[in-house]
């Protein structure tokens, strides 16, 4: 399993609600790939950023998920370039 963080600033003004409303977007598309295992988003309002982190089968499934295609979206979407961060994953906890 593959962990990705993405992350990307936020525009001064951008209200956490609008925040979630361009989330809510999004989320068919996510819904629709098949490799995805996992999302979740991520708000930092003091720190004004964005993101999410995503659980993978492989590298070349978030690759593919993040294309130059997604990332221009994201940029004219939330006013910035994302950054990518890859981490293999050996375990997973889950409570509950």
């Amino acid at each position: 399993m593959i962990t990705e963080i993405v992350t990307f600033d936020l525009p001064v003004g951008m209200t956490r609600d609008e925040v979630i409303a361009l989330y809510e977007t999004t989320m068919p598309r996510w819904r629709a790939n098949g490799a995805l295992v996992r999302k979740y988003y991520l708000f930092d309002d003091e720190g004004r950023q964005g993101g999410g982190v995503y659980l993978w089968p492989t590298i070349e499934d978030a690759k593919l998920a993040h294309d130059a295609t997604w990332c221009a979206m994201a940029e004219k979407m939330y006013g910035s370039a994302p950054r990518f961060q890859y981490f293999e994953t050996p375990l997973i906890v889950e409570n509950g």
